[in-house]
């Protein structure tokens, strides 16, 4: 049983480590591979609106996600999310689980959409799950994502809808 809870500080030194992982892989999140603790936390937790953990009915952490508006003022009414699963916790359906649980939390801030601004092509696995939770590709960046190991990537915008 998964479940989801606001971010506490005690929770960092539990997340730090695979979201260093994941941004030093360099295939599906823009930070630099090379991100200072810092820089992920103020990324992370300080500048989101609001960060939640996934864990285990024992409090394992599985993962994480954050909640901000995707653009200032006018725009600040469509939400964007970011989702990191522990290595160990994937394929376990931690990622939705976080998503659907982002889109019921985003409503509740008053948000009436939710982008995901850079999707890597090449994520298909992340591409597949935000389809079937409801979003829509409306547009390709040509080349927008330089993956640590494939160069110049396609990355996509995708979209959905918040029910009111």
């Amino acid at each position: 049983m998964i479940s989801i809870r606001r971010y506490q500080d005690a929770d960092w030194p539990l997340i730090h480590p695979f979201l260093h992982a994941t941004f030093a892989a360099g295939d599906t999140y823009a930070y630099a591979p090379h991100s200072s603790e810092a820089q992920i936390r103020h990324a992370w937790i300080e500048s989101p609106a609001a960060t939640y953990v996934a864990c285990t009915s024992d409090g394992r952490v599985l993962g994480t996600y954050y909640i901000k508006a995707n653009q200032p003022g006018l725009g600040a009414h469509v939400c964007n999310c970011g989702y990191v699963v522990a290595q160990e916790a994937q394929g376990q359906g931690v990622a939705s689980a976080m998503c659907e649980h982002s889109q019921r939390e985003a409503v509740a801030m008053g948000f009436l959409a939710m982008q995901f601004n850079l999707v890597v092509a090449t994520n298909e696995r992340a591409v597949r799950l935000w389809k079937r939770l409801g979003f829509a590709v409306v547009g390709t960046l040509p080349g927008a994502y330089r993956h640590q190991k494939l160069g110049l990537t396609d990355a996509l915008v995708m979209y959905k809808a918040l029910p009111a």
